[in-house]
């Protein structure tokens, strides 16, 4: 279906989004592993929910910081469980414009939140083993929900542009996506129009959250670290870092595919077009999935509570 036309604008109606390119006689077979791992990110970040709201003992900034990166994990998933497993089992490729325009700013929104939370946990590990008897009095409830709600703010607020951007170019007459949900990256490159703003705000805005998340999320392990090795006893350091181990298996799981993603993206022209998928795949699906299996394994509080 075609949009409104005419002698200088061009908006379609629709994008066509894609499965796994070359595999598309599989999609059926291949829906299996992706509801398997929609259930276990769905069902793990709802019993982690469950377990801290139920347990007294779990009433700490750790876990209330765990609580908002399982919140999370359930948005980012329910952002693209429709339009995969449409594909997938109906081979529903169409999506409205106004529609992916939406889903792109839920997806890059929650995404940049989780980086937010990521940096807020590892705050939170800083000073717990930095300053442990500071720790109750710095992190208090009222502090730890404010920091929540800025976390919120901030990534609703530096993405809001975004779709406007995407609204106001002029496009093709491509129609088809690299993927089985919309991004703003994907979108922008079927437009005719100059993208140098939208590649511009998109750069700033994600080297100034994401990037700048990582840099303090690094220089948070550094400090942990040098606090861990002035302590004396081996046991002490060892303890010490357990309780980071979690967070720093959430912190690997989340980066190193949106790094990867955010390289194919910008620079990637000749990379096959499974690699990106599978990435990009990676990326959204993989860290839902995989944070609650994480600290129910590494964290005896939460296992404990679980049994």
């Amino acid at each position: 279906t075609m949009g409104e036309v005419n002698a200088s604008f061009y908006q379609p109606s629709a994008f066509f989004m894609m499965g796994i390119p070359g595999l598309e006689a599989f999609h059926h077979w291949i829906s299996i592993p992706f509801c398997a791992l929609y259930l276990i990110a769905l069902l793990g970040n709802c019993m982690i929910l469950f377990i801290i709201k139920k347990t007294q003992s779990l009433h700490e900034p750790m876990y209330y910081f765990l609580s908002m990166l399982a919140v999370t994990d359930l948005g980012l998933a329910f952002c693209t469980l429709p339009t995969t497993l449409g594909i997938f089992w109906f081979n529903v490729r169409r999506i409205g414009f106004d529609a992916c325009l939406t889903q792109t700013y839920f997806i890059h929104t929650l995404s940049f939140i989780e980086s937010s939370v990521l940096l807020a946990m590892a705050f939170d590990r800083f000073i717990a083993i930095s300053h442990p008897l500071r720790h109750p009095s710095i992190l208090t409830k009222t502090t730890v929900m404010k920091i929540g709600l800025a976390i919120m703010v901030r990534g609703m607020v530096s993405l809001l542009p975004i779709p406007f951007l995407l609204k106001r170019l002029t496009y093709c007459g491509k129609t088809e996506l690299s993927h089985s949900f919309c991004f703003h990256s994907d979108i922008m490159n079927l437009a005719c129009a100059d993208i140098k703003v939208n590649v511009f705000y998109g750069m700033i805005i994600l080297l100034s959250t994401v990037g700048m998340d990582f840099i303090f999320i690094v220089l948070s392990y550094i400090l942990i670290i040098k606090t861990v090795v002035s302590l004396a006893a081996k046991e002490e350091c060892l303890k010490a870092l357990n309780t980071c181990v979690s967070h720093i298996c959430a912190v690997l799981v989340f980066f190193i595919p949106m790094i990867a993603l955010s390289m194919i993206h910008r620079f990637g022209k000749n990379i096959p077009p499974l690699v990106n998928t599978l990435v990009a795949y990676t990326y959204l699906i993989i860290p839902p999935a995989l944070n609650p299996i994480i600290y129910s394994i590494k964290s005896s509080h939460i296992r404990e509570a679980l049994f």
